[in-house]
């Protein structure tokens, strides 16, 4: 494996996003994650032509067999105030939700 998820880095992640673990729950999830990343670097190394094109998925879809897209409508929901009314906290009609505790990024 070319690279590896350092505790350093898997304690950093972890903070970041504001987890709670005790050892045993980082020691599995970092594992876990280091095998995941195992997988890439093998797929990394399969050799690839250069002109190669990306795709959306594996299969080859055919315009005859593709079904059509469904035209976007909007549909206004009738009672707007009965959803508004299971908010917990409103300001001038928006939802107000939980400030997320963040680090500034350098």
């Amino acid at each position: 494996m070319k690279e590896e998820i350092s505790v350093e880095v898997f304690n950093h992640l972890v903070g970041l996003a504001a987890l709670e673990l005790d050892a045993e729950q980082a020691t599995y999830l970092r594992r876990e994650l280091n095998l995941q990343l195992q997988v890439i670097h093998e797929l990394e190394a399969i050799p690839l032509e250069e002109d190669l094109k990306i795709n959306a998925h594996g299969v080859k879809y055919e315009a005859s067999i593709t079904p059509q897209l469904r035209a976007d409508e909007w549909i206004p929901y009738e009672d707007v105030e009965a959803i508004l009314s299971q908010v917990p906290e409103l300001r001038d009609r928006f939802v107000v939700v939980p400030n997320i505790p963040h680090e500034k990024l350098d």
